[in-house]
């Protein structure tokens, strides 16, 4: 039998590579996305062909408190590795930043991470083993100035990962965190053409991230290469900001 992997995002550019990469290595993977449905579905039917596993699809908003519990509902078998992979940016001043999307961004990055987590570590615990990786932020590390909110919350994913490693590592369970820089997918959309040559620039590698190299890393924390590794934030940034 298959282990079981949830990537939640999995819709996304990082979450899809993610998803994929795990199918690859042999995962059945429960495809979490909130809208983007047709994208999830057509994940699940390439990942099925390709790879042969169970790819099953379960929507959810992880941004309303109680996201994660009516997510957690769906879940009908026990999950092996849990990828935290939800998430959106938020660029702006911090006095420009209204009440709800405060409440929205700490929601869908740390309190329902927190409550998935909290939700589907007994099933790991009781078979003691089990892996979670969340994939934070070269800004949860260093902090960003006019992305006061979104440092926060991923600053916020970094604690947690380096609390809850050493809570369950008694019972075989690893916790680490990507901390991935600047990434080639939609999320950089709300830059010009002009700012994100700008930025390229800034990284020594001299070129933004593929999804698939976030993939590769979240993959090998999961791994049994990665088997005396946890609590660990891995930076993937092409030298920005180490």
């Amino acid at each position: 039998m298959n282990p079981t992997a949830l990537v939640t995002g999995a819709s996304g550019g990082i979450g899809q590579s993610i998803s994929e990469t795990l199918a690859k290595s042999g995962y059945d993977v429960l495809l979490h996305y909130y809208s983007n449905k047709e994208a999830a579905a057509a994940l699940a039917e390439r990942l099925t062909a390709a790879f042969g596993v169970r790819a099953d699809m379960i929507q959810g908003d992880l941004s309303s408190p109680d996201g994660a519990e009516t997510l957690t509902r769906l879940i009908q078998k026990p999950v092996d590795a849990l990828v935290l992979n939800s998430g959106i940016s938020h660029f702006g001043l911090i006095t420009d930043v209204t009440d709800e999307t405060a409440r929205q961004m700490v929601q869908l990055h740390v309190t329902s991470p927190f409550m998935l987590a909290r939700n589907l570590v007994p099933g790991m615990i009781r078979k003691k083993s089990g892996g979670i990786v969340a994939i934070g932020s070269v800004w949860g590390e260093t902090g960003a100035s006019c992305e006061v909110l979104y440092s926060m919350v991923k600053g916020a994913q970094h604690s947690f990962v380096k609390a809850l490693a050493k809570e369950l590592a008694p019972s075989g369970i690893r916790v680490n965190a990507v901390a991935p820089g600047a990434v080639d997918t939609k999320m950089l959309d709300q830059f010009t053409a002009a700012e994100k040559e700008a930025l390229t620039e800034e990284i020594p590698a001299g070129r933004l991230a593929e999804p698939k190299e976030i993939a590769e890393a979240a993959a090998f924390l999961l791994s049994d290469k990665a088997s005396y590794i946890t609590g660990h934030i891995l930076s993937v940034n092409g030298g920005w900001h180490c």
